[in-house]
């Protein structure tokens, strides 16, 4: 099943997202090596400045996605305001369909 983990960030935190930007883009390519990790990106202000990221992974249940979402190093790091976890099914430009 695939997850898609909405994470908005702290305001006034981008410093920190920027500093733990490297732990966290290698967290996401050990995810990628294990096909996990199906897409991911930062969501964008108005300001096309980063406020948080859109992260979808495989993972066997909810449970499941929660436990990887709480290893990320964002949310090691406190940067998210709020994580949500929603089951998601990629119909359109799959590239696994």
């Amino acid at each position: 099943m695939l997850y898609a983990l909405m994470c908005k960030d702290k305001p006034g935190s981008l410093e920190l997202r920027m500093a733990t930007r490297p732990p966290h883009v290698e967290f996401l390519k050990g995810l990628e090596a294990q096909g996990v990790l199906k897409m991911a990106g930062p969501l964008l202000g108005d300001d096309e400045k980063p406020i948080g990221s859109l992260v979808v992974i495989a993972a066997s249940d909810k449970a499941e996605a929660e436990a990887i979402a709480a290893r990320d190093p964002y949310a090691i790091a406190g940067l998210f305001a709020s994580v949500e976890i929603r089951a998601f099914n990629w119909v359109f430009k799959n590239p696994e369909a």
